[in-house]
C-alpha cells in the first residue's frame, strides 16, 4: 500500500514539475519584425496610403525599428521600399533594394530579376 502511495506521489510530483516547466517557457521569438508593416502594406494596396515621400520615411523608420530590435525584415519589405523609391525617381536606390531582397530571399530571384529587367532602359 505504501509503495503504491509512493509511486502515485512520484507521478504527481513529476507531473507538477512538468507543468511548472511548461508554464515558465517563453513564447518563441517571431521570425520577422512585422510591427505595423502589414497595416501599412494593406493601406498602400487599397490606395489609402500617404504620398511616396512620407511612405518612404515610414518604411525607413520601420527598418530602423527592426534593426534596433535585432529582427529580420519581412519578405517583400525591400521590394516595397524599392517601388516607393522608384516613384520618387531614385532608380539606383530601388535597384539596390531589389538586389538586397533577392539576397535575403533567394526564392524571389525570378521576380526580382523581372523587376530589375523592367528598370533597364528600352532598346531602340
Amino acid at each position: 500500500m505504501i509503495r503504491r502511495f509512493n509511486r502515485s506521489m512520484n507521478t504527481a510530483l513529476g507531473c507538477a514539475l512538468a507543468l511548472v516547466l511548461i508554464g515558465c517557457a517563453q513564447a518563441p521569438k517571431p521570425l520577422y519584425h512585422w510591427d505595423g508593416y502589414q497595416r501599412m502594406l494593406y493601406e498602400h494596396l487599397k490606395g489609402e496610403s500617404v504620398d511616396p515621400s512620407t511612405q518612404l520615411l515610414q518604411l525607413q523608420a520601420f527598418s530602423d525599428k527592426a534593426k534596433t530590435a535585432g529582427s529580420a525584415l519581412p519578405p517583400g519589405f525591400r521590394a516595397h521600399l524599392a517601388l516607393v523609391q522608384l516613384r520618387l525617381g531614385r532608380a539606383s536606390d530601388a535597384q539596390q533594394m531589389l538586389e538586397s531582397e533577392k539576397a535575403a530571399f533567394p526564392e524571389s530571384t525570378p521576380y526580382m530579376n523581372f523587376l530589375l529587367d523592367r528598370m533597364k532602359p528600352a532598346k531602340p
